[in-house]
């Protein structure tokens, strides 16, 4: 036997038609109760929400410290990108990268990332490197500067 084959079933009811008048025994407001807001229609009311008082992720005060604010963020580029934007011999520096449009802004700094080979002999100067990039940079016969 298989799933094709099975025998047609009534295990697949249909859905319940609410509001065909008083006969059917689910009319006049429709299995929803009596008035309030989840009887109106258009009704659906966000789990958190707590009648209009004031919520409770409101009414607790904030404590702790967050970094976010003052967290340094790193402008970061791959090796191919490198690759394929510069010349073998070419000095690689933030202004540089910036000119030619690689990175809008320099953020805290740039941080170089080993994604993609590097094919080209580049001495680039950046404010941080990954261990791997470092490695494919000397690897390929150029300097990785740290600024």
């Amino acid at each position: 036997m298989r799933l094709e084959n099975l025998p047609k079933s009534k295990e697949t009811k249909g859905i319940k038609r609410v509001g065909r008048g008083p006969g059917s025994g689910m009319g006049k407001t429709s299995t929803r109760g009596e008035k309030g807001q989840k009887a109106r229609s258009g009704s659906s009311i966000p789990a958190w929400f707590q009648g209009g008082q004031s919520p409770l992720y409101r009414r607790i005060p904030k404590r702790g410290f967050n970094n976010k604010r003052f967290r340094c963020e790193f402008a970061t580029i791959n090796l191919n990108a490198l690759d394929k934007l510069f010349n073998d011999g070419d000095i690689v520096t933030p202004e540089l990268l910036k000119e030619r449009g690689i990175i809008k802004d320099a953020l805290c700094g740039i941080k170089i990332l080993a994604n993609g080979e590097l094919t080209k002999k580049l001495t680039v100067k950046a404010h941080r490197f990954s261990s791997k990039a470092v490695t494919k940079i000397e690897k390929a016969g150029g300097k990785a500067e740290v600024i």
